[in-house]
């Protein structure tokens, strides 16, 4: 009996333990997309990607100007114009078709990578923020509500959103 008793109270110690860190778990969670919104530099980001995008898009529309001039030259060719300029004419725009396709397919990938260089400076820099505030309050876990992902959230999960706007001098 006597060896039962160290036995049950190391197992006592090992429950009240594993008991109070279990109460201590903290998490916490955050609408990464609501506060990617509000960082004031992502004005400027909005400001440089619609220029990006409108000038592919003037572009392409300079294409497609053209493309329709060659096609009215094509329509405006009359009988009396040799097979084989028609033929040159023909071939010509569908180079031009071919060209204004792919520029369409490179343009779609370039406004993707602009996209992408813009936003990773305002991601990491909320990141690091959300980093901060999660030590701050010593948090286990942060979850990312936005994405509706996390199908239940408790009233005792802390919502870091106020707190990391503050931390990044927001509002």
């Amino acid at each position: 009996m006597r060896k039962f008793t160290p036995f049950c109270v190391a197992i006592l110690f090992v429950i009240i333990a594993t008991v109070g860190n279990a109460q201590t778990l903290k998490f916490g969670h955050i609408d990464l997309q609501a506060l990617l919104q509000v960082i004031p530099e992502r004005k400027t980001t909005e400001t440089e990607f619609i220029k990006f995008q409108t000038d592919l898009e003037e572009i392409l529309g300079e294409m497609q100007k053209d493309y329709q001039a060659k096609l009215q030259e094509l329509e405006q060719m009359g009988q009396e114009v040799s097979e084989l300029k028609r033929n040159a004419k023909i071939s010509e725009l569908q180079n031009l078709s071919e060209r204004i396709q792919g520029f369409q397919q490179n343009a779609q990938q370039q406004i993707q990578q602009k996209y992408q260089e813009l936003l990773n400076p305002l991601y990491e820099k909320a990141m690091e923020a959300i980093d901060e505030v999660a030590k701050e309050q010593e948090l286990m876990y942060v979850f990312e509500t936005g994405s509706n992902v996390v199908l239940y959230k408790s009233n005792q999960s802390l919502d870091l959103l106020p707190l990391v706007k503050q931390k990044m001098g927001i509002e």
